[in-house]
């Protein structure tokens, strides 16, 4: 396997385990970054500072450099709040997007009744620019993002459209991981419009269904995504199909070994001089 130093892998997970319960998505999202720190890149990783995270467990506490901004959804201010935590038994940071309304007053994909929340679609857009803002804070530019879960769905439209011109991600390539857990509703009638920020037009979603739903959230991902990761054996297959046709580079799921895949695959989308 490669080792290259300078790589730099952003991780935009939607789901990390042990801050909410494991599921194939947490625990990739909490043993991928390790296992690719161990190879010899260097990560940072992001994911909401849902609800049910127990925040004294847990060790977060708020990183006040990094707090404070506020981003304007619908005509509505919300305030940015960034926390920090270790995973414990590695050298795994977390940094975690919070707001009271979106997060910390909820639940994760569903509220207490097993209803999904109405207003996801924000959630994701909130999380989505929480995160890039915040990286460009840290003054860290990722070769790589790589996005697992629903919630990161919008980074690629963003990253490809709307932060294209930041310095942070002028060169920044987009993986995607598909996995089996999908969302059983819509993100709602206005969420084309709210989408749009700066360069990332309405008129870029206009063509996507107007029920918009896990399948056409995952299409605008693919869509700006350079390649795609099948996660699971089990994914959604309208949206394999999709990559498919895109001719974008997939990973097939490589089994539970995974890590020397991903690293060449990075190496795929992201070829430095020495590869």
């Amino acid at each position: 396997m490669k080792k290259d130093m300078a790589k730099k892998v952003l991780f935009i997970n939607q789901e990390i385990t042990p801050y909410v319960p494991e599921t194939n998505m947490s625990v990739m999202g909490r043993d991928l970054p390790q296992k690719v720190q161990e190879a010899g890149l260097e990560i940072r990783t992001f994911m909401p500072k849902w609800g049910n995270i127990n925040e004294r467990r847990g060790q977060l506490h708020e990183v006040i450099r990094l707090s404070g901004m506020n981003l304007i959804i619908d005509d509505t201010d919300h305030p940015l709040i960034i926390k920090v935590a270790s995973i414990p038994q590695s050298r795994i940071q977390v940094y975690f997007i919070d707001n009271d309304d979106y997060f910390t007053k909820r639940q994760m994909t569903t509220d207490e009744a097993g209803e999904e929340y109405a207003d996801n679609g924000e959630r994701a857009i909130f999380f989505a620019r929480g995160v890039l803002e915040t990286v460009k804070k840290l003054r860290w530019a990722p070769d790589i993002i790589h996005c697992q879960g629903w919630m990161s769905a919008v980074v690629p439209f963003y990253i490809k459209k709307a932060y294209h011109e930041e310095p942070s991600f002028a060169n920044t390539k987009i993986v995607t991981s598909l996995f089996s857990e999908q969302l059983k509703g819509d993100l709602g009638s206005k969420f084309k419009s709210i989408v749009a920020f700066r360069d990332a037009k309405k008129e870029l979603v206009s063509g996507y269904n107007e029920k918009f739903d896990f399948v056409e959230l995952g299409k605008l991902a693919l869509d700006y995504s350079d390649g795609i990761i099948e996660a699971r054996p089990t994914v959604n297959k309208e949206l394999l199909d999709y990559a498919a046709e895109k001719k974008l580079p997939i990973l097939k799921y490589p089994g539970e070994d995974f890590i020397e895949s991903y690293v060449d695959f990075y190496d795929k989308i992201y070829p430095t001089s020495e590869d």
